[in-house]
């Protein structure tokens, strides 16, 4: 199992009544060479062995490797091209898409040397105890510095929030150190520092928000949505030198902020996930529409967008969509979650199955990459072996969503008394 790359497969049933469920499918060891073609015939290799229904396929998400996504060669552009698979969706998992957009912060002086300082105390061990000897001393309430890896995305807010607290014993340390610390007593670099982490502090929060199990396409849109609104309402805020929303930056009450130059940056971020994230626009108004079809919206438009984005007949997607908007039953019944479930396949066959084809959308790539974790916790030291076979089935028990009936087990199972002679 050394040095042998892993394709992880997930898989998103949607079912009649627009429920849906995710397994995990299949670990496809990859022995050789990881090009866009090795994956793609792999795939294509195991969905023949098992007979996949591949002409059920909707959409495929993957992370941003250029294997994945590369425009001739990468897996998704071989499946676009086989003639046997039906037109699909396809998404560069959301969660990855929304941590570039962070980069496009022009703070990395500020990552740079709150890392380096942090290392230089924290990857020494005698400088490490003698830190935290200083920490008691002055009866701080942290222990210790927080390290950081941009692998981890997360990781940076907790970094610069720390950083931020301990600041003034960090100076102390390194002065009596006989490091120079004067960067460190820039009010504008400190400005910078305090913005970042609370900037860092906002994508966290929308990080965290379209992680987990179970998300949708629609939850994701919703959340992005949101997160672009808030990136506005934070722009209008500094234009108006309105700092409630930036706690850290609030907190630098003698500093002359530059209140132009953080407009810039978040500017910067909010171009940035209009552009990334202009495939998911496209869905929006489908997907507010699917979401609640009784708003007031202009048949003839929403009709030719949906039409246009799942290719189907215009004609009858009006009419049925006039249909489900003039149905009193079915409004007084809108915000039950199985609505779409009460629709008859006679009456509103395109809507069923556009409900269902939406259902079916993977937004990001989260259960694969929870999926490796697994996985480094299987991959023991202590084990001395492990095949390919050995591997999937010990991650089918750890990500299956599947609950035995251990009752119903028990009862094929004959039971052994024990005699005593």
């Amino acid at each position: 199992m050394i040095d042998t790359a892993q394709l992880c497969v997930f898989i998103r049933m949607a079912f009649p009544d627009t429920s849906s469920k995710e397994e995990f499918l299949t670990i496809i060891p990859l022995k050789e060479t990881t090009r866009g073609s090795d994956i793609y015939d792999a795939f294509l290799s195991f969905a023949k062995n098992y007979e996949l229904p591949l002409y059920k396929l909707v959409c495929i998400t993957t992370d941003g490797a250029p294997s994945m996504t590369g425009k001739t060669n990468g897996f998704v552009a071989l499946c676009r091209a086989n003639e046997d698979l039906p037109s699909f969706f396809s998404f560069h998992c959301v969660i990855h898409q929304q941590v570039l957009c962070s980069k496009v912060l022009n703070m990395a002086d500020v990552m740079s040397i709150t890392m380096k300082i942090v290392n230089s105390i924290r990857a020494r061990s005698l400088q490490r105890r003698l830190f935290k000897v200083q920490l008691e001393a002055s009866e701080s309430e942290h222990t210790d510095l927080l390290l950081h890896t941009d692998v981890r995305w997360l990781s940076r807010g907790k970094f610069l929030e720390r950083f931020q607290e301990l600041l003034p014993e960090i100076i102390s340390f390194l002065d009596q150190r006989g490091d120079d610390t004067e960067i460190l007593k820039s009010e504008s670099w400190l400005c910078d520092l305090a913005f970042l982490t609370d900037v860092t502090g906002h994508l966290n929060s929308i990080n965290l928000e379209l992680q987990g199990k179970d998300k949708t396409i629609m939850d994701m849109i919703s959340t992005i949505n949101s997160f672009k609104s808030k990136l506005q309402l934070l722009i209008n805020q500094l234009k108006k030198k309105d700092l409630k929303n930036f706690a850290c930056l609030k907190a630098k009450t003698s500093a002359v902020i530059n209140y132009n130059k953080y407009e810039t940056e978040l500017g910067n971020i909010l171009s940035e996930f209009e552009r990334r994230f202009s495939d998911l626009q496209k869905l929006t108004n489908v997907v507010t529409f699917m979401i609640y079809p009784f708003s007031c919206v202009d048949v003839e438009i929403t009709a030719s967008e949906i039409s246009n984005t799942f290719d189907m007949d215009l004609s009858s997607l009006e009419n049925e969509m006039i249909q489900i908007i003039s149905d009193v039953h079915l409004k007084a019944k809108a915000t039950d979650i199985s609505f779409w479930s009460l629709l008859t396949q006679e009456k509103y066959p395109s809507l069923q199955q556009i409900a269902q084809q939406l259902t079916a959308l993977f937004g990001s790539t989260y259960l694969c990459e929870s999926a490796f974790s697994e996985m480094k916790i299987i991959k023991s030291k202590y084990r001395n072996r492990l095949t390919d076979e050995h591997l999937s089935s010990c991650l089918r028990l750890a990500l299956t969503k599947y609950v035995p009936s251990y009752e119903k087990l028990a009862e094929n199972t004959q039971c052994h008394a024990s005699t005593s002679m």
